[in-house]
């Protein structure tokens, strides 16, 4: 049977992994690559935090090559967008011609990624799409995924869980109202062990790092949100 050629938006967090499993056991797709967005003095993942060296063990593990594109300290959307297209004419090459993703329910962001894959004659593959996120984070854990904590907002999430492990413990603790995928912005996970992986990529904390960041709300109202990063280092 011949199978699609297709490249993952790779994040290192469970959406991502669990993305690439159920592509890997659909039979459809050939998963030739993975892609990911970090910082260029950061040499990080922005929102989970995450130093690419993680990254290039979880890679080894999962037996794929891992394409780095670096963002620009501006991190503005321009930019984003030009790292993006250079990645696809690099795919074109290649013959691929689909992009797959771990979103599962921010219709906006779906969008987005399909009109821009659109201008250049890509589709995207959404293989978690409008599943039910309290299913879907159990089915995660069930199926034999480890994953931790890498970023949390404190206003949703207790600091207890920072660097901690992404449990039903966890998910049984949450707050009314929070994503239990944490869909909205709640939290950021990094995966090290499950069905993807030849071996675990073994890591620890060292140390929790605290970031402000300042946004403006809807009825232009200045307010501060303060997120919580694990810094995780190898073992």
């Amino acid at each position: 049977m011949h199978k699609t050629k297709i490249s993952l938006s790779w994040s290192g967090g469970k959406d991502c992994a669990y993305a690439l499993y159920l592509l890997r056991e659909s039979g459809q797709f050939e998963v030739v690559g993975l892609h990911t967005t970090i910082g260029e003095e950061t040499r990080r993942v922005s929102m989970h935090g995450i130093h690419e060296s993680l990254l290039d063990a979880q890679a080894l593990s999962l037996g794929l090559p891992l394409e780095k594109l670096y963002l620009p300290a501006s991190g503005d959307n321009l930019a984003y967008e030009n790292v993006i297209l250079k990645y696809l004419e690099k795919l074109e090459v290649q013959e691929v011609r689909h992009v797959a993703y771990g979103d599962i329910l921010l219709e906006d962001l779906k969008k987005y990624r399909e009109e821009k894959l659109a201008e250049k004659g890509f589709l995207g593959v959404f293989p978690l799409w409008n599943k039910d996120t309290f299913a879907l984070s159990r089915e995660f854990i069930h199926r034999g995924f480890r994953t931790k904590i890498c970023a949390e907002d404190v206003d949703k999430i207790d600091e207890h869980w920072i660097g901690r492990d992404f449990t039903l413990e966890f998910l049984q603790r949450l707050k009314p109202g929070i994503d239990p995928c944490g869909e909205n912005g709640e939290f950021h996970t990094f995966c090290y062990d499950g069905p993807v992986f030849q071996f675990p990529v073994n890591i620890r904390c060292v140390k929790v790092i605290p970031k402000d960041y300042e946004y403006q709300t809807e009825g232009g109202i200045r307010e501060r949100k303060t997120f919580l990063f694990a810094d995780l280092i190898l073992t």
